[in-house]
């Protein structure tokens, strides 16, 4: 299949602008910008602030060194040039005060935290000056999207967001999300249901501004060759353990199966702030023989973790469109995975995995005994299945053609 080419004219130069970037779940933007630069774009990267001492990937540690970090610089430097702004810029200052104040009204996290989003895009607005910036693009459309929409009311650069979800459709008015929608020159979203829950908040004539982009995945797993899944009866399941991810109910499920008489192993691959509940709950439930947490892990150690499993499991209570979904499909894992949000756009029941119903034990349980059942050669069938979904949707350089393209006409 040819890969469409970008448009012949680009804007001179796009700054990514991330909360923190690089981080350990978004080696996906990282991909994205790889992609858009192989296409001949220039992209800077800036972060509001870093998160340094969690990464463990080398290619993360590569892309920190690229990234400018607003608050990784000195409190004076940083009031200087929020000082030159209001001076310089007096008319743009107090309309983009208002508005930091409008927004920070409806936030929980109230005006305070507003006029500190006031203060980066200040700092921002000279850097990306001085960087020669056109146009600027967020991920996530929570505060590193408020800093950009606060930055372009100061006469910055006109700004576009991708949103990702959940996080943004739990909060869509203390976030001011169709605001932020308004002032966009474009928005991205990564799946056909992000887009409809972008389409209930926002007024009809923005409909035209909001467009889908997968999350795509480079040639490192797009052009790897089968690997056949292993007779060991293994699943791995990587995800944050955080509460979404649903690990607890995870466990339950495989507490049930064990007692039923299966014989499985399970790999937890991750960390986060409920590892100490995980591991009680292994404890209580007596499954150190069968489930392990790896923590953190590069990118090569995932892709490792899971070659070596039959099968992928991530119970998620809420997600937007998890790339490691397309990660393990496109390595020929089959998916059990919850029919929530963009995940029924992927994961096919008895095609290239099983849906089942969020927050269901039952469910779970009945979709993890169907794949300890299942022989290795229908398993492998599945799995490449799987890795032709993800070529047709998620290819990194057709999506980044389509991003491109964005830039250009907007």
């Amino acid at each position: 299949m040819s890969i469409a080419q970008p448009p012949a004219q680009a804007p001179k130069k796009v700054a990514y602008l991330v909360n923190q970037y690089p981080k350990v779940s978004h080696s996906f933007i990282r991909r994205e910008i790889a992609a858009l630069e192989a296409q001949g774009l220039a992209v800077a990267r800036f972060s509001i602030r870093s998160c340094a001492d969690e990464l463990v990937d080398p290619d993360d540690v590569k892309e920190l060194g690229k990234t400018q970090i607003v608050l990784d610089h000195p409190w004076s430097e940083l009031l200087l040039t929020i000082a030159r702004v209001m001076l310089q810029r007096p008319m743009a200052f107090v309309a983009a005060l208002g508005l930091a104040f409008q927004i920070g009204l409806k936030d929980e996290s109230g005006p305070l935290y507003h006029l500190a989003y006031l203060a980066e895009a200040c700092v921002l607005l000279a850097w990306f000056e001085a960087a020669d910036i056109d146009h600027v693009h967020a991920h996530f459309g929570t505060n590193s999207t408020t800093v950009a929409m606060l930055c372009h009311a100061l006469g910055g650069p006109p700004y576009s967001f991708t949103v990702h979800g959940p996080e943004e459709f739990d909060k869509v008015r203390a976030i001011s999300l169709a605001e932020k929608i308004r002032r966009a020159s474009f928005v991205v979203a990564i799946s056909s249901f992000g887009k409809s829950q972008l389409y209930r908040w926002t007024a009809l004539e923005d409909w035209p501004k909001i467009h889908v982009v997968h999350c795509g995945l480079d040639q490192d797993f797009l052009a790897q060759e089968f690997t056949p899944i292993p007779e060991q009866r293994h699943f791995v399941c990587v995800g944050r353990l955080s509460g979404q991810k649903g690990h607890l109910l995870l466990l339950e499920a495989v507490k049930q199966l064990v007692e039923a008489g299966y014989r499985f192993t399970v790999t937890l691959v991750g960390d986060g702030e409920m590892r100490s509940q995980v591991e009680a709950l292994i404890t209580s439930y007596n499954l150190q023989d069968c489930v392990s947490i790896t923590g953190w892990a590069s990118n090569q150690e995932v892709k490792a973790q899971l070659l070596k499993a039959q099968a992928m499991v991530l119970p998620s209570f809420a997600e937007g469109l998890p790339v490691v979904i397309m990660e393990a499909l496109a390595l020929g894992r089959p998916v059990i995975t919850t029919s929530i949000a963009g995940i029924p756009e992927l994961v096919e029941t008895g095609g290239n995995g099983w849906l089942v119903v969020p927050g269901s034990v039952e469910s779970l349980v009945d979709a993890m005994r169907s794949a300890l059942d299942t022989s290795t050669a229908e398993l492998e069938t599945m799995g490449k299945a799987g890795v032709t979904k993800v070529a047709q949707q998620h290819n990194i350089d057709h999506e980044a053609t389509h991003l491109a393209r964005l830039f250009v006409e907007h």
